[in-house]
């Protein structure tokens, strides 16, 4: 048993729905990390090392984090992209880049990533693969025992094997050798299964065999509406992004008239002997850059359980844009945080991308950001029955915030797990 005390903890307020802070908190967890009792510490004696037995921290206790979207192994991408280069342009920096570097240093890379997300506090993450290459480090954290002398702590990553190509008679080869990979994975007993990648890389029939495939395990996750080239494209055929497939020769969706949420609600929903009215399961929308009330009515009408995921470094990265997220906050959506990649993003920080947020949206309080870079993404990744929220029966990672001000972050502040 340890008990944990800090100046204060974020947990679930029923009555506003969001967390808000508790002081002098003390929290008792056994050897595996579940929380026996969350009750507050009222005892005079000073703030200095344990006292009976009570290990005190200089902060603020929140959540494991919840990666709602991260491409992990393109950490060797690291600063080797031009930032507001737009979709067109990104597209072509990683058709140039991504074979850059040598296995050995990929795998380097990625190991270096893997312990900066464990050690700061992620406790699970939403992981898109196109490859095996980091199967073999998610198989390691997840049997990862966290002991006195280990600085790293286990970390649950959900890997999605995203499929991408724009000739409809590839479809179905690109589903199986998808589906291959995704069993590579399933074997070493991580959770995989494939996922579409977006509606501008993928023929209509690709898209809609993959969506259906992938659903069959309970999610998917699909980047959507990630900027306003993806959006001229699918409605009208035009823009940076379509000039681009056309000199490279690709095939387009015919214009759709429709945003490309709808396009891809629609094209996953056509008539057919597998066509469904609606789409049941989870399915985690990434990035909703130009989400818009029109998508928002659809994606409701459509899919059962939608989650609306932001990574705000990686959009201003590319786009120099953000998602609407007093939309978004209007419409009551549940909204995820993710990191992207390094590829798009200079670090993969869930603190930094949450002070992203409150330096452009500073009406939005803290507590409603933790829930979505938490509680929010363990509902996506259908594990919170155990993650997600520091409540009493479950085993959600405790992480230390350090140098908040007024419960806001600083340029100092800091994240590290404590269990």
């Amino acid at each position: 048993m340890r008990k944990l005390r800090a100046d204060y903890a974020f947990v679930p307020d029923l009555k506003k729905g969001v967390f808000s802070p508790m002081a002098n908190p003390c929290i008792t967890v056994d050897e595996s990390g579940k929380i026996i009792a969350i009750q507050e510490y009222s005892s005079p004696d000073s703030n200095s090392g344990k006292e009976d037995g009570i290990e005190y921290y200089n902060g603020v206790f929140v959540p494991g984090f919840i990666n709602a979207h991260c491409h992990i192994e393109l950490s060797h991408l690291f600063g080797a992209f031009e930032q507001a280069s737009g979709m067109s342009g990104f597209i072509n920096q990683i058709n140039a880049l991504r074979e850059s570097v040598d296995e050995r240093g990929r795998f380097e890379a990625m190991k270096q990533q893997f312990n900066l997300l464990s050690t700061q506090g992620v406790v699970a993450v939403s992981d898109i693969s196109n490859c095996s290459e980091s199967f073999a480090l998610k198989r390691q954290f997840l049997n990862l025992v966290h002991s006195d002398s280990e600085e790293l702590f286990p970390v649950y990553y959900r890997t999605f094997v995203e499929l991408f190509g724009t000739e409809e008679s590839d479809a179905e080869q690109i589903l199986k050798r998808g589906e291959k990979i995704a069993e590579q994975a399933v074997q070493m007993g991580l959770k995989a299964s494939v996922t579409p990648h977006s509606p501008y890389t993928m023929s209509p029939k690709l898209l809609k065999i993959t969506t259906l495939r992938g659903l069959k395990s309970g999610e998917i996750s699909y980047h959507s509406q990630e900027s306003q080239e993806e959006e001229d494209m699918i409605m009208y055929g035009t823009g940076a992004l379509a000039e681009n497939y056309r000199g490279r020769g690709l095939s387009m969706p015919e214009p759709a008239n429709t945003t490309a949420l709808e396009y891809f609600l629609n094209t996953v929903t056509a008539t057919s002997t597998d066509g469904l009215a609606k789409i049941e399961g989870r399915v985690n929308l990434v990035h909703n850059v130009v989400l818009s009330q029109r998508s928002i009515d659809a994606a409701k009408r459509v899919i059962t359980e939608p989650f609306f995921t932001v990574c705000p470094l990686s959009n201003i990265f590319i786009h120099r844009a953000l998602p609407p997220l007093d939309l978004m906050r209007e419409n009551n959506l549940a909204i995820c945080v993710g990191t992207d990649s390094l590829s798009s993003n200079t670090i993969l920080s869930m603190v930094e991308e949450m002070r992203c947020i409150e330096q452009n949206f500073p009406h939005i309080p803290l507590g409603e950001i933790l829930q979505w870079a938490c509680r929010n993404g363990a509902k996506a990744l259908g594990i919170e029955e155990r993650c997600g929220s520091l409540q009493v029966g479950k085993t959600p990672g405790i992480v230390l915030i350090q140098n908040l001000r007024d419960f806001h972050l600083t340029p100092q502040s800091r994240s590290v797990r404590i269990v």
